[in-house]
């Protein structure tokens, strides 16, 4: 995979923030069918920190969840969770989770910007929190929450043809969804919605 010039990727990650507009997406976009109407979603902020790789060039963060967690467990994720009483906002609640899970200091993180949100099927409405990690940092996995934290270049990330569109009977019903596979990681669901949200904003 050619490696793209951090400062190249950083205007992308840019370009995509500071557009503006647009609805959001969703659990439910290639499924509208079966969305539900007039659900009470609950705020949450998650954290798409992108720091510089070993290659000389941006990879993202990301972690496994642990199989024991309630909601999506086991699958791919970004840093984050819920808004709680003492977050001022999304943006605070990715930043805490992202210490909590991983180890990465707010004060290590250089926020970008965000994205619309999401609507996930768990009733969350998902600010992502687009950032850049300032310097390398010994990742620190939260035992109970994260079964794996691994990382991603943003070649791949930003790349709208890595994205597929698979599907699956859930609850008896056929239902699609995005994904965006690498390496041994199935990324799928939310985390792939939001990711193909950011690739297509970078690239317009």
């Amino acid at each position: 995979m050619e490696r793209t010039d951090p400062d190249t990727a950083l205007a992308a990650l840019n370009r995509a923030v500071r557009r503006g507009g647009g609805t959001g997406s969703s659990d439910f976009d290639l499924n509208p069918d079966v969305r539900p109407i007039g659900r009470d979603l609950r705020p949450a902020g998650v954290l798409a920190a992108f720091y510089e790789d070993e290659r000389g060039g941006l990879s993202l963060i990301l972690t496994q969840r642990s199989s024991a967690l309630k909601h999506h467990p086991g699958q791919i994720a970004f840093p984050g969770g819920k808004v709680d009483p003492q977050d001022t906002d999304e943006v605070a609640a990715a930043l805490r989770e992202a210490q909590e899970e991983i180890g990465l200091s707010p004060d290590n993180v250089e926020v970008i910007g965000t994205l619309p949100p999401h609507e996930t099927i768990t009733a969350f409405r998902v600010t992502p929190v687009v950032a850049r990690v300032r310097k390398p940092f010994a990742w620190r996995p939260e035992l109970g929450e994260v079964a794996e934290v691994f990382s991603v270049p943003v070649e791949h990330i930003l790349d709208p043809r890595k994205y597929i569109i698979e599907g699956r009977h859930f609850r008896g019903q056929h239902r699609e969804y995005f994904t965006v596979p690498y390496g041994p990681y199935y990324i799928w669901g939310a985390t792939a919605r939001m990711l193909r949200i950011l690739a297509d904003r970078a690239a317009e």
